[in-house]
Parts: structure tokens; sequence; C-alpha cells
């Protein structure tokens, strides 16, 4: 036996690849790229501006803290960046720096490292700050623009809130998924999110689980109970606008932050879904996609506690006998 072999113990995740955390982190930012293309060719240069300041901040400020805490650095793993990358993707292109720069302290230190760093934190921690970014700065949050000079105006979701389709028919649903509206500049174009999921799903970075169960969880209950005069375009609509696709591809099948079994990411899926719609129909917010995360991010302990699958050869009252000792 090779003694300088070691048995490493580590908390979740645990992932089964050759891969290590920098590898798995570069293929998200490749995925993420094509919506960072759609936001420039709508809004012009400045939602790079806002990425550009979100990353910066994130990654010193997680070396900064590790170094305060004499631990080994960890912006190597490029978990940091990503971090920046997805919660700029949540800002109106219009944010101003230096709440962008207060986003990333709250999102960098208080939700990742505080708790130990990548892969011990409880919630998703660029969801956590665009929640406390909405809370703080509510007015800043939901000025939105259609186009680099052109005046404020509601989102599509906005006025979904509200009862009412989007006017234009099937041309407004185009707009939607191709990104000609406003919004976060991250999350507007529905097509560059489904192309960097397919991305993802191709390198088997992710599953197609949490995903599908969550937006079909939001399609069949918007279509369901419709509050549009034309139910298939209210569905379409609320699919395809605010932050469903960005959050469902990219931030609920965070690993260390979702649940690790097969049953359990359906069950997470699921809960996303139905916490959305509500939050959406009769929260004071529009978009209720960042809430439904987190609070799922809450009950993912519990939804893998009991979804975990019965070890080999030992019986329930066997296992609790034992849980009880």
């Amino acid at each position: 036996m090779n003694e300088d072999r070691k048995l490493i113990v580590s908390s979740s995740p645990h992932i089964r690849t050759p891969r290590g955390t920098q590898a798995i982190m570069l293929d998200v930012l490749i995925a993420l790229a094509p919506a960072l293309v759609a936001a420039v060719i709508f809004f012009g240069v400045k939602p790079l501006i806002v990425t550009a300041v979100s990353v910066v901040s994130c990654v010193v400020f997680e070396f900064a803290y590790r170094k305060l805490m004499k631990k080994p650095s960890s912006t190597a793993d490029l978990s940091a960046v990503v971090t920046g990358v997805l919660l700029a993707y949540c800002l109106p292109y219009t944010f101003p720096w230096w709440a962008v720069v207060i986003g990333a302290f709250f999102s960098i230190v208080l939700v990742k490292q505080l708790f130990g760093g990548i892969g011990k934190n409880i919630w998703n921690p660029a969801l956590a700050g665009r929640a406390f970014l909405l809370v703080s700065y509510a007015v800043l949050m939901t000025t939105w623009t259609d186009g680099p000079d052109a005046a404020t105006y509601a989102t599509p979701l906005a006025s979904l809130h509200a009862g009412k389709l989007v006017d234009g028919g099937l041309n407004a649903v185009w707009d939607m998924f191709i990104g000609n509206i406003g919004g976060s500049f991250g999350e507007v174009s529905a097509l560059a999110l489904l192309i960097g999921g397919a991305w993802l799903v191709y390198r088997k970075v992710i599953s197609l689980r949490i995903p599908v169960f969550y937006v079909g969880t939001v399609a069949v209950l918007t279509l369901i109970f419709s509050r549009g005069n034309n139910h298939i375009m209210w569905m379409l609509q609320n699919v395809l606008s605010g932050g469903l696709l960005l959050g469902a591809i990219f931030m609920a099948t965070d690993y260390c932050t979702s649940p690790v079994t097969a049953n359990g990411q359906i069950i997470f899926g699921v809960g996303c879904g139905l916490l959305t719609v509500l939050i959406r129909y009769f929260g004071g917010y529009p978009e209720g996609v960042s809430f439904a995360i987190l609070i799922m991010n809450c009950c993912t302990w519990l939804i893998d506690q009991h979804t975990a699958p019965r070890r080999f050869g030992v019986a329930k009252g066997k296992k609790k006998e034992g849980a009880k000792k």
C-alpha cells in the first residue's frame, strides 16, 4: 500500500469527475458568454463595465478575506469570477458601480466566505447578493431602459405582474426569446441562455432534472392558472421573461446549494417553480426566481436527507436503531 496516498474527507458537493473546480467553473464561464454577447448587442458597452466591476470586486474581496484570515488563496478556482458574472447578470446595465461593489462584498464575504468558502455556503452567493441589493436599493434595481439612450419603462414581467399580457403577440414573444427587451441584462436573451445551458449539459456539468422540472412547473402552473385571455401566450411570456431561465440553468443547479440525489433534484426543481409562480402572482415584487431558489436552498439538506437511497443490506428498522445509538 502506498503510504503517500491520503484519505481526504471534505464537505459537499462531491463530484465524480476527473475535472477539478477550475475546469468546471471555466465551462460555466463559457456557457455564460453568449448572454453577455447578447447584452452588448442590445444594450451597448455598459454591460461589459458592470460585469468587469462585479468580477474584479468579487475576486479582490475573496483574496483579501482569505489573506486576512490566513487561509490559502482560492481565487484560482474561478468560483469568485463566476459569482461576479452571475451577480452582474442580475442587474440593470445602468446600475451604479459603487452599488455593484457593495453587492459583491455581500455575496463573497458574508454569504460565501463566512460559511467557509466554496462548497460550504448555504445559499447561492450571487442570488443572495441580488436579493440584498433589491431590498436595499429597490429603485435602482427596478429602473429599466429600452436601449442605451431610451427612456425608462416597464419590463414585460412588470406587465405580467399587473395581470396584463405584453402587447405584440408572437412578435413580443420573439423579442423575449432573442433578448430585445428591457430587464437585467444577463437574463433577457432566452436564446443565449439556452445555448449556454446546452453547453453545460454537453459537458456534463449539470443534469437536466432541475432546469426541466423548474421551468416545466412554471409553464404548467401559468398555463392552468392564466391571468390573460390567451393561456398559451400567458405561459410563454411568463417562461421567457424575468430571470427564470438564468436562475433555472445557472443558479438552481449550483452544486453545493442544491440536492445531490436524483429525486431530490426533481423535488427541488418543482419547489422552485411553485414558489416562483406564487411570488410572481401574490408577492410585492414582479420577480420570484431569486427568493424561490434561496428558500429552496434552505431546504436542500432536508430534501437530501429524505431522498438518500437506502444502503444495500440495511433494513429501515436497523438504520433507525443505529441512529438512536
